[in-house]
This record gives structure tokens, sequence and C-alpha cells, in this order.
């Protein structure tokens, strides 16, 4: 099995475990190496990939407009604005 350093690794995520978990994170991620230790392990020559595992198709809903936004009082916040657009300070020139 791969050495994991747990505090290394805890001190990159900016995590403070204690014993108990410091040893079920170190379980969790040596199954995880295995599984995947595992899955490389497979003959995938004659495999074509695949964009998605399913054959399915996604029902879309049409696309019709269902909300009428009302510019103006959104704008009545904003410092400056001009046309229906909102102003801005220029920072590249």
């Amino acid at each position: 099995m791969a050495n994991i350093d747990i505090n290394h690794l805890c001190r990159l995520a900016q995590l403070a475990l204690n014993d108990a978990e410091h040893e079920a994170v170190r379980g969790d991620l040596e199954r995880i190496i295995a599984m995947v230790d595992q899955m490389q392990a497979m003959n995938t020559d004659h495999v074509e990939p695949l964009a998605h595992p399913l054959d399915a198709n996604q029902r879309l809903r049409r696309d019709e407009v269902t909300e009428v936004v009302d510019r103006e009082r959104y704008q009545l916040g904003a410092p400056a604005t001009q046309d229906g657009l909102y102003l801005v300070p220029r920072v590249v020139e």
C-alpha cells in the first residue's frame, strides 16, 4: 500500500483532524487508492471512449421568456447609468 502522509495532506487542505479522524481518513484514502489501482489494472485496449456512460437524451423545456426584467428598478441603486447600461470606471487604457 502507498505511504500516505496524512499530516502533509491536512496542512495542504488546512484541516485539523483528531486521532480517530486521522485513522478514518487514512483508511478511506487507502481504499480509494486500491480501487484506482484495480481500475488501472483492467485491460482497456479495445474499449472505445465514451462521452457519457448512459445512452440517454435529456428532455429540455421550451426556450420561452418567463420573466420580465425591470431594468430601471434594478439600476436605481447603481452609482451611474446611461442608456440602460451601467457606467463603470475605466481600468484598461
